[in-house]
């Protein structure tokens, strides 16, 4: 919508933060320099695709994160990180004899 008075159009729009970087030196290049952005967080939203669901949306955005952040892209199974003592204890009936 264009203020009135004024050559500025205002532009709202809600724009993934993933996808943010690197969008206002893109719009200055494409307008050459005469459009500006301003960025503001708004909100959270989820996402409808599932991450360990190869190949999704999600899937390929945490894969992504993850390389940025020098870890393995695939994300460890849950089994990996259980406390082994309460997987052997599962296993392992303990009987607790108490006295009061």
């Amino acid at each position: 919508m264009q203020r009135p008075g004024t050559p500025l159009y205002n532009i709202k729009a809600y724009l993934p933060v993933i996808e943010s970087f690197g969008f206002s030196s893109t719009l200055r290049a494409a307008t050459s320099g005469q459009a500006f952005p301003q960025c503001v967080f708004d909100h959270w939203d989820m996402m409808s695709s599932d991450p360990l669901e190869a190949g999704s949306q999600a899937a390929t955005l945490v894969a992504e994160i993850r390389k940025r952040k020098g870890l393995k892209e695939q994300i460890t199974p849950l089994s990996e990180y259980e406390d082994k003592l309460i997987l052997f204890l599962s296993h392992h009936p303990v009987v607790v004899a108490s006295t009061f």
